[in-house]
């Protein structure tokens, strides 16, 4: 039946008008769709929940049209009669619609409570099948007096495993798609069921689909903790050890344990966070994960890896338990390179907590990250320098971070030291990456013309002299001030003590001294050398950086009269120095326009030629007549309309020179006729400048139109003959008017088309109108030309947008009037594109003047309120940039913008106007402060934190930076605004911030848990607390509230004594905040902390230790235990001792094939056939291998060595011989538990003389079968020689 329409023209209007913005719109578009949105034969076909998705969206529009419907009913105006029996019926109809959709909706849900109970009741089925099929006693057994075949019992077997794959499927399926199924099935009961799956007869994709099941089982912590009292463990373990013809069993083993790891693993953040957590996987499960890990052919490796680094995080004591440290660092040393650069944070995090670090064996583990370079001797080829590279370029991350630093730092210096010293030999052929990593560390950028230097050529003035004017042409940007303290700076500072007293410079001195002839390598390090002098001199404190520029090797050699090729290193070195310094002001000038232009300086060349244009004008201002005719037939302009038969340099000398001359002007207009012959060849319609190709060469013709139409704006007669006489803007006029819809005369032949701008000199003409706008008589022709009012038609056109670019990138808008209206008109154009555009060139205008104008100023604030995000975030980002100066402030903050909408976009811009007192009282009466201070209490102080050490990490190349992040971008090392550091900066701003006490209890915290090293909590608010007493210091202002409270002492103890690393950064960071003001620089030297000093004496915030030492000393600590290990007690017969013994020497590389032969011969020996086929010996076997390290084909090795299937007997017996077996457990010492690790820098003392080079030896003792009597000779002994004896194929009569 269909009801009546409510599309009526009359009052649909009004209708509209008064409609809520929530509600349903009544018109006869939705209504005319309504038959498809209340279609209920769309249900047909679909699931119970896409059902009940698609009946919830025709509740809501049900809903909205009710709403709809009740909201004009209920409002007072006017309506018709018929109009008011329309809005009834539909809402009659809505109200039936709602009833029978609620109706459809508790039916459903109704039907999906009965689909889940038949759901379940399959799924149980399918578990009962399952354990069924597993269970012998389920399956009739066979006769005595009857036999059947081989071939029977095959086809037998591989029947049940195919119905047994079946049914985990099946189930499989079910768990997939009903979540709540997986709740309520007991865990027990399907384990139990799918344990058979797991023996050794089934098949390999049984197995698989087994541990599927499985993972698909696991939904809480719960349920892992449910599965782990299954006896699984060894399935897992054989599963894992198998060979690469059982991938597919593998992987999903696997993806179990992960989802073990990442179900069952979760706790409190703060456990996860400090490593506390426990993952559900036992010791023997992990030794067999790790042997994977490290099996380099394995094609899990990389995964294993991943997951190893995954559970250091959660539970570093089970990795180190099971050895996985030393497989994590010999990837983290060996690579591949994806591996190292996932490893290299997470060590770096291990690193920063005492905690974690406790776990690391300190100068000699994280340093086998050096041996990438160390080993480097003496090989050259490719492989080996892509190594190098890769392993520099980790050291590089470490030492950027505080954790990586000070851990290389210990033993003083001693990482660093043996990595400066690669320097030193002569034959290291990959010393160039180590010169290129210092440059990177420190840096240091790399201009083309350093490669001029490194190969030996002169700097010649030359070619270095165009190379500034050129960019900042381009650029077309006046350089911003530079902020005076960066972060970056002083942790760059820090970097050069450190390296300077690692002996960086006598390193380099050292490869001076291989020749005396120079090479490029020795030319680079003088380069190196000449940067750290003047880094040094730029960062460091006056006394520290007069230390590192004095350099007494080199001036010893060149002082060294009694050898000649000293004196020539010496004197050669100390030569490319002075000349690198004296030709780095003209190569690569600093920023800055306050330095006075000499004489002498680099661009002294650049003024002569402009003073010698300027006489050149002059002296044809003075042309004498007969010269002046000659110089226009010399032209050829009167001759010949072919312009490429005209002499351009004289052309362009009588433009810029004699046609400057109002007389000699109005003869070329109404004597030569010059002008006018010369104006024709710019007329569009003459299509001749207008068809001349863009190429570079012909560009010069659109300068001299530009500098034509100056030389006629400079004399009464040129204007009059551009507005009367000439032709040139109204051709211009009507070639936009072409492009007018409604103008009737569209096409490719018109002047401005878009090929035609692209391809020709067409858009010269908007950089002609360009400069008509910057005179005053310029605009005036343009208004009598209307060429502005096609600039409005053009406006709105959506397919010319290469027009409107060029039209607001050549207008001139420092003279009021059409031209800023133009700009207005762009900023407020419907298309979103053109508005960014706008907002952009408009923000680069504010950035490149040189003062504050409030028109500019007054159309970017309009743009804040922009519809489009984008155009409020390009606007708000540079209104910030802008107010960094504080003209630009002060008129901002007078004009008092609104900047609530924008929420966190405006955040920082709000901070701005906190640091002037106009605009701190404007927002605190607006109520701004007080509520931003509540969020920085409890929220922002922490965001900020995170915020700036992220940006640290990217700054200095710790952490990936995507292409389109401009984050970074952004991120130049200043310190972003604080709220409290924004306050400190005004009296209004510390009255309020007295008044409110905060910073009384930020003291009290600082000095309470300044030294706390394990709640991450605490750490993190001790570093944001921090962060906030540094920004409030750094002002005249707030350095009072530090004083008072007595801060910085306490601030000082930290930065010294911390255990945390990052917290000791936080506060070196903090230090250099508080040095910012004089005030602060010199109550830090009273602490033995030195501030850099500008040479005008004011403190540029950066601030060092005059004692690195105690800043960056981190103390010893002892390694924590390996924990508690279970052992067996001693085998019975000799033949399971010499079994034994044997299995326990193939850990150790150095008689490992020796003992898998003497197996080998043993097994074949009658006497040792019940050994092998011995359940008890079986387990003492995977015992071992689960508490040692074994490689993986070793591994494999000891399964198949037994003669022992893996099923559900088999388990059941091992977990019995693991309770009386068992002697109890016993503390591992760290010397024999801990594995043994050996230094890369220097040699360590052999423990053992006979002992293998691996970290087993100290761990294989643990096994040895005579613990009961203490001071018995052992029954077992593992050296090699008792190991063999008897296993020769000779017979043993003692035995």
């Amino acid at each position: 039946m269909s009801r009546p329409s409510l599309d009526t023209p009359r009052d649909v209007k009004n209708v509209q008008e008064l409609r809520p913005s929530t509600s349903a719109p009544l018109n006869g578009n939705l209504l005319s769709e309504s038959s498809d949105v209340f279609d209920f034969m769309r249900l047909h076909g679909k699931t119970i929940k896409q059902q009940l998705e698609v009946l919830d969206n025709m509740m809501s529009v049900a809903v909205r049209t009710k709403e709809g419907a009740e909201a004009t009913l209920n409002d007072d105006a006017p309506m018709s009669t018929a109009f008011r029996n329309l809005v009834e019926s539909e809402l009659r109809t809505a109200k039936s619609r709602i009833e029978e959709i609620s109706w459809r909706i508790e039916e459903r849900q109704r039907n999906d409570h009965d689909d889940f109970r038949t759901i379940l009741k399959q799924a149980s089925s399918l578990i009962m099948t399952l354990a069924a099929a597993g269970n012998p006693s389920a399956s009739p057994s066979t006769s005595p007096g009857t036999s059947s075949s081989p071939l029977a019992d095959a086809t037998s077997d591989a029947e049940a495993n195919r119905s047994r794959a079946d049914s985990m499927g099946k189930l499989i399926t079910i768990l997939q798609k009903n979540l709540r199924v997986r709740y309520e099935l007991d865990v027990a009961q399907v384990v139990k069921a799918v344990l058979p799956c797991l023996s050794d007869g089934s098949t390999q994709f049984c197995r698989a689909t087994a541990y599927r099941l499985l993972r698909h089982l696991l939904v809480d912590a719960e349920s892992v903790k449910r599965l782990r009292e299954q006896p699984i463990d060894w399935y897992i373990v054989k599963s894992l050890t198998q060979d690469k013809q059982h991938t597919v069993e593998k992987e999903q083993a696997i993806k179990l344990i992960r989802a073990i790891i990442e179900i069952g693993a979760q706790r409190h953040d703060t456990e996860i966070v400090q490593g506390a957590a426990k993952v559900p996987l036992s010791e023997a499960v992990m030794r067999a994960f790790v042997a994977v890990a490290e099996q380099a052919d394995d094609p899990f490796k990389n995964i294993c890896v991943e997951t190893l680094a995954e559970i250091l995080l959660i539970d570093m004591e089970l990795v180190v338990k099971a050895g996985g440290v030393r497989v994590l660092l010999q990837t983290l040393a060996e690579g591949p390179v994806e591996m190292t650069n996932l490893l290299t944070p997470i060590f770096l995090y291990v690193m920063d907590s005492p905690k974690t670090r406790s776990y690391l064996m300190p100068g000699s583990e994280m340093e086998i990250v050096l041996s990438g370079i160390l080993d480097a001797y003496g090989r050259s080829d490719s492989e080996a320098i892509q190594r190098t590279k890769e392993v520099c370029k980790t050291i590089a991350t470490m030492l950027r971070t505080w954790s990586g630093l000070m851990y290389f730092c210990i033993d003083d210096l001693r990482a660093i030291r043996a990595l400066i010293d690669t320097l030193k030999i002569p034959s290291l052929e990959t010393r160039e990456i180590v010169l290129d990593m210092f440059f990177n560390l420190l840096k240091i950028k790399t201009p083309e013309w350093y490669q001029s230097f490194i190969s030996g050529r002169r700097l010649t003035m030359y070619r270095k002299s165009r190379a500034p004017v050129e960019s900042k042409e381009d650029n077309g940007a006046t350089p911003r001030p530079s902020e005076s303290f960066r972060l970056t700076d002083q942790y760059i500072a820090l970097l050069i003590m450190v390296f300077t007293k690692a002996g960086l410079l006598d390193a380099l001195t050292s490869m001076f001294e291989e020749s005396t002839q120079g090479s490029s390598l020795s030319r680079k390090g003088t380069l190196l050398m000449a940067e750290i002098l003047q880094l040094a001199n730029k960062v460091l404190p006056l006394t520290m950086a007069a230390k590192v520029q004095l350099i007494p090797r080199v001036f010893n050699l060149a002082s060294d009269y009694s050898d000649g090729e000293h004196r020539i290193v010496g004197t050669t070195t100390l030569s490319s120095i002075d000349s690198f310094n004296r030709n780095r002001a003209r190569l690569q000038p600093a920023d800055g326009t306050r330095n006075r232009p000499r004489a002498n300086s680099a661009e002294d060349s650049i003024r002569r030629g402009q003073r010698l244009e300027q006489v050149k004008i002059k002296i044809g201002l003075q042309m004498e007549d007969k010269q002046f005719q000659a110089a226009l037939l010399e032209s050829q302009v009167t001759l010949t309309k072919d312009h490429t038969k005209w002499n351009f340099e004289t052309l362009q000398e009588l433009i810029e020179g004699p046609l400057l001359n109002p007389r000699r002007m109005e003869e070329a207009i109404k004597v030569s006729r010059f002008i006018r012959k010369l104006m024709s060849f710019f007329h569009p319609f003459s299509h001749r400048f207008s068809d001349i190709r863009r190429t570079k060469e012909n560009v010069r013709w659109v300068r001299l139109g530009c500098s034509l139409l100056i030389t006629l704006l400079a004399s009464p007669d040129g204007i009059r003959y551009l507005s009367t006489e000439d032709d040139l803007l109204r051709q211009i006029t009507r070639s936009f008017a072409q492009l007018d819809p409604f103008y009737g005369a569209q096409g490719q032949d018109s002047i401005f088309s878009t090929k035609r701008v692209a391809e020709t000199l067409t858009y010269g003409y908007l950089e002609m109108l360009g400069t008509l706008s910057k005179h005053k008589d310029g605009i005036e022709l343009m208004e009598k030309a209307k060429i502005f009012t096609a600039f409005y038609h053009l406006s709105e056109l959506r397919s010319r947008e290469d027009l409107i670019k060029g039209i607001i990138e050549n207008m001139d808008y420092s003279i009021d009037g059409h031209p800023r209206i133009v700009l207005s008109k762009a900023l407020t154009s419907s298309y979103k594109h053109i508005r960014l555009y706008a907002t952009n060139h408009l923000g680069h205008m504010i950035l490149n003047s040189s003062q504050a104008n409030a028109w500019t100023l007054r159309l970017l604030l309009t743009q804040l309120y922009d519809p489009a995000m984008d155009v409020c975030e390009m606007a708000t980002h540079f209104l910030e940039e802008a107010c960094e100066s504080m003209d630009v402030l002060r008129l901002v903050v007078a004009m008092q913008p609104t900047l609530d909408h924008l929420g966190e976009i405006g955040h920082s811009l709000l901070l701005r106007f906190m640091s002037t007192t106009t605009g701190f009282r404007y927002l605190y009466n607006a109520g701004y402060i007080d509520k931003e201070m509540d969020l920085w209490l409890h929220e922002r102080n922490i965001h900020y934190v995170v915020q700036i050490e992220i940006f640290l990490a990217k700054a200095f190349e710790t952490l990936a930076v995507d292409d389109d992040d401009d984050d970074v971008l952004s991120f130049d090392g200043v310190v972003p605004p604080h709220f409290f550091g924004e306050m400190a900066k005004t009296e209004l701003g510390c009255t309020v911030l007295q008044d409110k006490g905060h910073f009384t209890d930020f003291a009290l915290f600082i000095k309470q848990n300044g030294l706390e090293k394990e709640d991450p909590e605490i750490i993190l608010k001790l570093k944001s607390i921090l962060w906030a007493v540094g920004n409030v210091g750094s002002s005249p202002g707030g350095l009072p509230f530090l004083e008072e409270e007595e801060i910085i002492p306490a601030i000082l103890e930290i930065a010294e004594q911390s255990l945390v690393l990052s917290v000791r950064g936080t506060c070196f960071f903090v230090l250099g905040l508080i040095s910012s003001t004089p005030q602060g620089a010199e109550t830090l030297d009273d602490y033995k902390w030195e501030a850099t000093i500008s040479p005008l004496g004011y403190p540029t915030g950066l601030c060092v230790p005059m004692n690195v030492d105690s800043f960056l000393s981190v103390p010893q600590w002892e390694v924590a235990d390996s924990g508690k290990e279970t052992r067996l007690t001693p085998p019975a017969s000799q033949q399971e001792i010499e079994v034994f013994t044997t299995i326990s020497n193939l850990s150790n590389a150095v008689i490992a094939n020796t003992a898998s032969r003497s197996l080998a011969k043993l097994k074949s020996r009658p006497e040792y056939q019940n050994v092998f086929k011995s359940v008890p010996m079986f387990y003492r076997a995977l015992h071992i291998v689960s508490t040692s390290r074994y490689r993986l084909p070793v591994r494999r090795f000891i399964f198949d060595l037994f003669d022992i299937p893996l099923d559900q007997d088999s388990v059941q017996q091992l977990s019995e011989c693991a309770r009386t077996l068992a002697m109890g457990h016993v503390k591992v010492p760290t010397s024999t538990g801990r594995r043994r690790a050996m230094s890369v820098l220097f040699a360590a003392p052999k423990a053992h003389p006979s002992g293998s080079d691996e970290e087993e030896d100290g761990a294989l003792g643990t096994h040895r079968p005579n613990a009961k009597k203490a001071n018995a000779p052992p029954v077992v002994s593992l050296e090699p020689k008792t190991t063999i004896k008897g296993f020769d194929g000779e017979e043993d009569d003692s035995s």
